[in-house]
């Protein structure tokens, strides 16, 4: 038994992938998408149909609300908890989606450090607000110098991070540093990573403006009005700031008109596209298929995982 990552760019199709397999044998999909863990954000983050996801069930997917934070943190131990109900079921555990940090982050594992606590958090936040951020990074040199030297100043999610652990516990975020545990050691079996590419890159380019098309048609627009609507979500938060989401609400503040939205959503997009291929090609390892239907992408990856 392996575990099996399907990645690639947005708009690749790795989703057609990962389903082809599913009808091929039994498998277990989980979504390694930042945005497509909120409720209610379905259309501009492209999840599969309600159908689809009933057929062929997607955990980490409407697993919180727009309005609540979701890291990288609670990502990896969600994947973890996953992939090893999978494994105990027999079944292959397939992680799709194009979310890097996530996707790294459950290779490598993250340090075991502790989860902070609303209070705490509250407490870090508040003392930014009134000191700001140059008066707390001083004070983590105080009390982490090792941490306070590899956090820049100017990286406040990092820094309250760095606090809230002293806070919460007594200890330096740094004395946690360094033992993270991979993936393949943390489950015992091998981790099998495939990218599904696009080539020329004209090509993805025209997949993500009809998809845009495909969208809007679908009321993309009134879904980002209704997500608007509440009272306590805003544009600044994680959710909001999705590709896309964050370029519509501008275009219901009246910041642009519609064609100029529809453009920097594109620009947003393929973007988001290039920061993608910057990680990937970093990782050599990636077995790397381009072109072809997703029936026969599939079988090509299947055959890399056995029975």
């Amino acid at each position: 038994m392996s575990i099996l990552v399907i990645t690639g760019p947005t708009a690749a199709g790795k989703t057609a992938v990962a389903l082809r397999l599913a009808e091929q044998r039994p498998v277990q999909l989980i979504s390694v998408d930042s945005a497509m863990v909120y409720r209610g954000m379905n259309i501009g983050t492209a999840k599969p149909e309600p159908d689809t996801l009933q057929r062929y069930p997607h955990a980490l997917v409407d697993i919180c609300d727009p309005a609540e934070p979701y890291t990288v943190s609670d990502f990896v131990a969600d994947a973890d908890r996953e992939v090893a109900g999978a494994l105990e079921r027999g079944e292959l555990p397939v992680l799709v989606g194009g979310t890097m940090m996530y996707l790294k982050a459950f290779r490598e594992g993250l340090d075991a450090v502790p989860r902070t606590t609303d209070a705490v958090r509250e407490h870090v936040a508040r003392k930014a607000v009134r000191h700001g951020w140059q008066a707390l990074h001083e004070e983590l040199a105080r009390v982490d110098p090792v941490a306070a030297a590899a956090i820049h100043p100017n990286n406040p999610q990092r820094l309250a991070r760095a606090l809230e652990v002293y806070e919460l516990c007594g200890k330096p975020i740094s004395s946690f540093w360094g033992k993270a545990q991979g993936a393949s050691a943390r489950h015992g079996v091998p981790l099998v990573e495939v990218m599904i590419d696009v080539e020329p890159r004209q090509v993805l380019h025209q997949r993500i403006s009809e998809r845009l098309d495909h969208m809007l048609e679908a009321g993309f627009v009134e879904e980002v009005t209704a997500l608007r609507a509440r009272s306590d979500l805003h544009a600044d938060l994680p959710s909001m700031r999705a590709v896309g989401y964050r370029q519509v609400w501008d275009f219901l503040d009246g910041v642009s008109g519609f064609d100029l939205m529809c453009e920097k959503v594109l620009a947003a997009t393929r973007g988001l596209a290039r920061r993608q291929y910057t990680w990937l090609r970093r990782w050599a390892h990636l077995r790397r298929f381009s072109g072809g239907a997703a029936n026969e992408l599939a079988g090509h990856v299947s055959k890399l995982v056995g029975d």
